[in-house]
């Protein structure tokens, strides 16, 4: 991970608010292996710093007076394109909408700005775990690598798929764009999607890839049922789980307290878990890039139940966290590409 000779790696701290500045300083300069290398107040010193200190990581604000942390960002990346840039956002629906233009446009990842909600370990662990990223290297597509010969091949030995569930983290946000995208309108099967992401956010958001897909993309609501041709998004900031009502799959949400030995939410974990239950195996499981292991287990889970699985790969992962815990686990019937993925889902309608 060491990125200076000294081992450290090196952060530009951006905020146009001195006592966030402080706060960001103070908890990263605690870590040994973190080094402050300047902080700056807008988005026209944000520019000059980077390009005179040259950090692995900036900490990036999103509004700030005179030039805004997007337009910085895309500034300095066409002269750094190494750097990792995080986002720092407010939690709010505006906050969500320039957070994932950030994420579009080139930004690592992004960190809400909730300081009573773990935002300190957050933060180190995202700054850590930038370095150690592919984010910013080269994404050519390297040849489809299978655990099983093809998607065909497994459905003429019987598997009979009728829900997809996907669950992601770090990176998650572009990498599901990437594959809802892919999947054509009509497609036969309900969708369901967990990923790591604040309450003010996942509204945004799948309004936002609403617009892009082919299939009908929302935020998932309690009590309703998983139809063909959408895709529902669990609730931020809150877990969710699917139930058999008949025929059908219900969405069940959750209040986090519910769940307190899970960390992530909303959590893959318990997503997986229910839908494959649910389905009594009759799934396609899907985990993207994101860091540490949640919906490993639910992945067994859907295994054990005879369930199909797709992971990404190494190659096109931002994180190779949860990818690798499934492929550790030897979970995986498939690894592919981020591009390929939503074409793979689709040869199941």
């Amino acid at each position: 991970m060491a990125i200076l000779g000294n081992g450290k790696i090196k952060v530009l701290i951006v905020d146009d608010s001195t006592s966030m500045r402080l706060l960001v300083r103070s908890v990263l300069s605690a870590d040994p292996s973190i080094e402050i290398a300047g902080m700056a107040a807008d988005g026209v010193e944000a520019v000059e710093k980077a390009l005179a200190l040259k950090p692995d990581v900036i900490t990036m604000d999103v509004e700030m007076p005179r030039m805004d942390g997007i337009t910085a960002m895309r500034q300095i990346m066409a002269k750094l394109p190494g750097t990792r840039v995080l986002m720092l956002s407010s939690v709010t629906q505006e906050g969500a909408k320039t957070t994932f233009e950030a994420l579009e446009a080139g930004a690592f990842d992004y960190i809400p700005k909730n300081t009573n909600s773990g935002f300190e370990a957050e933060i180190v662990a995202k700054v850590k775990e930038s370095v150690r990223s592919r984010f910013g290297r080269a994404t050519a597509q390297p040849q489809i690598r299978t655990v099983v010969p093809s998607a065909t091949a497994a459905l003429s030995k019987g598997k009979k798929i009728n829900f997809v569930g996907i669950g992601a983290s770090t990176g998650g946000p572009v990498a599901l764009q990437e594959v809802l995208t892919k999947i054509p309108a009509g497609f036969p099967y309900g969708i369901f999607i967990a990923i790591h992401m604040p309450k003010a956010f996942t509204g945004t958001y799948a309004e936002r890839i609403n617009n892009k897909c082919a299939i009908n993309v929302r935020e998932a609501v309690d009590g309703e049922f998983l139809k063909p041709g959408t895709a529902l998004i669990a609730p931020g900031g809150m877990h969710a789980t699917l139930v058999r009502q008949g025929g059908n799959l219900a969405v069940k949400i959750h209040q986090a307290a519910e769940f307190p030995q899970h960390v992530f939410v909303p959590s893959v974990d318990i997503m997986m878990s229910s839908m494959a239950e649910a389905s009594g195996g009759g799934m396609l499981g899907v985990i993207l890039t994101g860091m540490g292991s949640d919906g490993f287990k639910g992945m067994q889970l859907l295994k054990q139940k005879g369930g199909t699985t797709i992971v990404q790969d190494e190659a096109t992962s931002v994180i190779y966290g949860m990818p690798k815990a499934c492929v550790d686990g030897h979970v995986a019937d498939f690894v592919l590409p981020i591009g390929q993925i939503g074409v793979e889902i689709s040869k199941f309608g």
